[in-house]
């Protein structure tokens, strides 16, 4: 058995670790074995080193593999993930939640992986709680509203008993300032696997990371994003008001560069206009997309987002294509009803 102390020796030296060393040490870092402390020097030296592509996906790998089945793998190869990785601090509204009910009210299924909020006020399990699903239901459960409502949320906490005795250890180094491998593996490990992501990353140095380690893991079809806000700041969305620094994979690997709102037809907004607040703040703030009361550049981020997953998951030729049938689903009624649906479902 490869020592959790030699891995981060090895990890100290700028060396890249195999998958059968990234194994060995997630295996020790699930484990209660380890003291705390050498947990924490090991995930500081690979941080340190800096994580490949392919060290993340070996971890993405392992911790897969000891999540909760949700036994939905008749959808995934269809299926689609709209994700960010959190940690921006950038006070944005909860864009991919209700992106997730406009791409479900299209047909496509989404399975979306995610947390309270940490660094926010408001996570995607925070809203969607608040919308009507319920964050503890059984596995069974949220099969049957994948295959009612066409989306399912996990609820990371429920998913991955693993991440137990790694917790004390995160949050000891984010109290340091210090990120680890573990702010950018909840995106990769949604237990449902879907063949499709777009995930969001908190800074533009990640974005290509995790565009690898998807292709490296397998993935179908996607975009890792990253929207520059300006003056040292950005954004885990994909949004009208930043430049969208976009690294695909899979069968869309041939993306990368720079997008922004005027390639689609649409208008640059003030990022004044995505930014959102607590839970009772960000529900107003759907209440008011499904009326038309909402910021313009809100309603045009959201669309731009569901036309990139319709566009990923094949169901257009052409992003601009997606936009005016994502904004008719929001602002036509369907959102709304599905939302409607949702509250009834859980409560039966």
């Amino acid at each position: 058995m490869i020592s959790l102390a030699s891995l981060t020796a090895q990890a100290a030296t700028g060396r890249e670790l195999s998958p059968a060393e990234i194994a060995a040490a997630a295996e020790a870092l699930a484990g209660a074995d380890e003291a705390d402390s050498a947990k924490a020097a090991f995930l500081v030296a690979l941080a340190d080193k800096g994580e490949t592509p392919a060290e993340v996906a070996a971890f993405a790998a392992a911790f897969r593999g000891r999540a909760v089945d949700p036994g939905v793998g008749e959808w995934s190869s269809l299926a689609i993930d709209i994700v960010g990785t959190g940690g921006d601090h950038s006070g944005g509204f909860n864009i991919s939640s209700v992106v997730t009910l406009v791409l479900a009210c299209a047909g496509v299924p989404v399975m979306k992986h995610g947390n309270r909020g940490i660094t926010s006020k408001c996570g995607s399990a925070d809203l969607l709680g608040a919308l009507g699903v319920n964050l503890e239901a059984p596995p069974e459960r949220m099969r049957a509203a994948l295959a009612e409502l066409g989306f399912v949320f996990f609820f990371a906490p429920a998913y991955h008993p693993a991440f137990r005795h790694i917790a004390p250890v995160r949050k000891a180094l984010a109290a340091q300032g210090r990120r680890t491998v573990f702010n950018i593996l909840g995106p990769l490990i949604n237990p449902g696997r879907p063949a499709h992501v777009l995930l969001g990353t908190f800074s533009a140095a990640a974005a290509p990371t995790l565009a690898g380690a998807l292709e490296v893991l397998g993935a179908k079809a996607g975009l890792a994003v990253h929207g520059v806000i300006g003056d040292g700041r950005g954004i885990d969305e994909m949004t009208t008001a930043t430049v969208n620094r976009v690294h695909g994979f899979g069968g869309r690997r041939e993306v990368s560069g720079d997008w922004v709102a005027e390639d689609f037809g649409l208008t640059r907004a003030p990022f004044s206009d995505l930014v959102g607040g607590d839970v009772a703040t960000n529900t107003a703030l759907v209440e008011a997309l499904l009326a038309g009361r909402a910021p313009r550049g809100l309603e045009d981020t959201i669309a731009l987002n569901a036309a990139v997953g319709l566009w990923i998951t094949g169901r257009t030729v052409s992003v601009r294509e997606g936009i005016d049938v994502a904004r008719g689903l929001l602002r036509g009624g369907a959102v709304k009803a599905r939302i409607a649906a949702t509250r009834e479902f859980f409560r039966s």
